[in-house]
Formats: C-alpha cells, sequence, structure tokens
C-alpha cells in the first residue's frame, strides 16, 4: 500500500491523516487480505504511521500437520524517513540506526514491508487448528482429531503407572 506524502511533508509538525487500508499483502508466501484504518501523524524528522490492521493467513498446525486460518491483529507503529526534501529535492541524512523506513524520493510512503514484518512476527511459533489439538498417531500417522485409529494400545511402562493414576483422576 503506498501513499504520496508529499503535501504532509510541507506540514506543520503533528498533521494527521488518516487512510482506510484495503490491500493484499504478500505474508509468509501467501497473498493475504489486509484491512483496517492507518493514521499517518507528521514528526519532526518524517512521518509515523500508526494503525490497527487484521488479515487472516493459512498455517499448518504443529501437532496434526492440517492446513487451518489464523486470524491476525496487528498494531502497527513505525517512522518513515524522507530520502529527499520535500521543497528542494536534496537528498537528506539518514538515522544512524538499522531497520528503519523510508520515504522514497518521489515522497511515496510504502507500508506493505512493515505489514508483512508485523504479520510475520505474529504467527505464532507453533500454531494450533485448535486449542485441544490430539494431534497425529505416533505410529501409524492417523489424525487423531477425526477419532481414534485401529493401532494396538501401547503397554505402559510400569515406572509411569503412579502418574497414569493422577491423569485418570484428573479426567473423573
Amino acid at each position: 500500500m503506498q501513499i504520496n506524502v508529499s503535501q504532509q511533508l510541507k506540514e506543520a509538525i503533528g498533521s494527521t491523516r488518516s487512510y482506510d487500508v484495503d490491500a493484499t499483502v504478500d505474508i509468509a508466501n501467501q497473498e493475504s487480505h489486509v484491512e483496517g484504518r492507518f493514521s499517518l501523524v507528521r514528526t519532526d524528522r518524517g512521518i509515523l504511521a500508526r494503525g490497527t490492521l487484521r488479515t487472516e493467513i493459512a498455517v499448518t498446525c504443529s501437532r496434526c500437520l492440517r492446513s487451518c486460518p489464523l486470524a491476525l491483529t496487528l498494531d502497527v507503529e513505525e517512522e518513515y524517513y524522507p530520502t529527499t526534501d520535500v521543497l528542494t529535492g536534496a537528498p537528506l541524512s539518514l538515522p544512524d540506526q538499522s531497520g528503519y523506513f523510508t520515504i522514497d524520493e518521489h515522497h511515496i510512503l510504502d507500508l506493505t514491508e512493515a505489514i508483512r514484518q508485523y504479520a510475520v512476527l505474529a504467527i505464532p511459533m507453533k500454531p494450533l487448528c485448535q486449542e485441544n489439538c490430539t494431534g497425529l498417531c505416533p505410529t501409524c500417522g492417523h489424525n487423531l482429531n477425526l477419532g481414534p485409529c485401529d493401532c494396538p494400545q501401547q503397554e505402559i511402562d510400569p515406572r509411569w503407572s503412579g502418574l497414569r493414576k493422577l491423569a485418570m483422576a484428573d479426567n473423573t
């Protein structure tokens, strides 16, 4: 999503503009529809982009390996720095730190990469299709969410029988 901010860069510090977001962004190698609202605030150094966005991506459950949708809410807040002066066209010095976002020489602010980064960070390391996903049978690989498999029950090591009794007591 690209926004021309040349007029806002000429305005006073604190000037605000709001935009609705309704775009498609490549997140984790899949096209995802992103929607929400952004506000752009003029700062002494550039433009502060702030907004809450919603999207949904397909992930693989870490227990049953089934593909499932994952809804994400992204609270994005990033400052964008201009690379050229809006009045003179002269190049501007950029911050010393790394990982900042810039406004290009045509005064276009592109939110796409920030949205992508926030979405990738919001994806859980071990996503689940449902909180109580039972996973796969370790013997035959059957998805236990669909019902039990035909594998024979394995005998439990007698040293663990005390824990089995505790687990059975918790289920009653």
